[in-house]
């Protein structure tokens, strides 16, 4: 009777002749793609370390800027900007854009600030948040400087019900119909920002300021929050 043990290793030689045999034939696959997968491994590490470098520089120019401006050295802030929108990393470009825009509004510049805002909002490269903020601002911006008419161009649009800037495009128009001396149509939007309860608490106090005034001017509010 033939023992087990030679079975045994008549299998082990057979699987290890097999081992060799894959082995021979695959082996310049298996270490290729082990040299691949090493590879794109390290060239992932050295971007992400890149990327955060980059990040981190352009981070630390927006900073200066921004201190730049807040110390009132403006022209040294929308230089600073200037450069950072040239070579920022990621969408430290744009929030250079949008920075300098307001850096020209707070100096008193709404003609350049909403030319700057107008540049970001037709700019399809630019996130559609960032563009309908940057539409948003100028709008803001126009009530004081501008007619109505040049407020509804940019708040209009993102009126509209659904829109979650609605509530601020609302409240720029209010006010634009307000300075006009459209009473009755400022009163419809103040009213329906006051009257939404997905509207922000700010801006809903807001409204139930500019209603009051409205009441006290004479003017009917209907269905009024307050």
């Amino acid at each position: 009777m033939v023992d087990d043990s030679f079975f045994r290793e008549v299998n082990e030689e057979l699987r290890t002749d097999r081992v060799k045999e894959f082995w021979r034939r695959y082996a310049p696959y298996i270490i290729a793609l082990a040299v691949a997968v090493v590879l794109a491994t390290a060239a992932w590490r050295t971007y992400d370390w890149w990327s955060a470098r980059q990040a981190s520089r352009s981070g630390d120019q927006f900073l200066v800027a921004l201190n730049l401006a807040r110390t009132g050295k403006t022209d040294d802030a929308l230089k600073a900007l200037e450069a950072l929108e040239k070579t920022g990393y990621g969408d430290y470009g744009v929030l250079a854009r949008m920075r300098a825009a307001t850096v020209l509004a707070n100096q008193g510049d709404d003609a350049g600030a909403v030319k700057g805002f107008d540049a970001v909002a037709a700019d399809n490269e630019v996130p559609a948040a960032i563009r309908d903020m940057a539409q948003l601002r100028a709008a803001y911006i126009l009530v004081d400087s501008g007619s109505y008419e040049d407020v509804a161009r940019h708040a209009e649009p993102l009126s509209a019900d659904g829109n979650p800037f609605r509530h601020s495009a609302r409240e720029a128009l209010g006010l634009a119909a307000w300075k006009k001396g459209d009473t009755a149509d400022a009163a419809k939007l103040f009213n329906e920002i006051a009257n939404d309860g997905g509207a922000p608490a700010n801006l809903r106090q807001r409204a139930d300021i500019m209603l009051g005034l409205l009441r006290a001017d004479g003017v009917k509010i209907g269905n009024a929050a307050g």
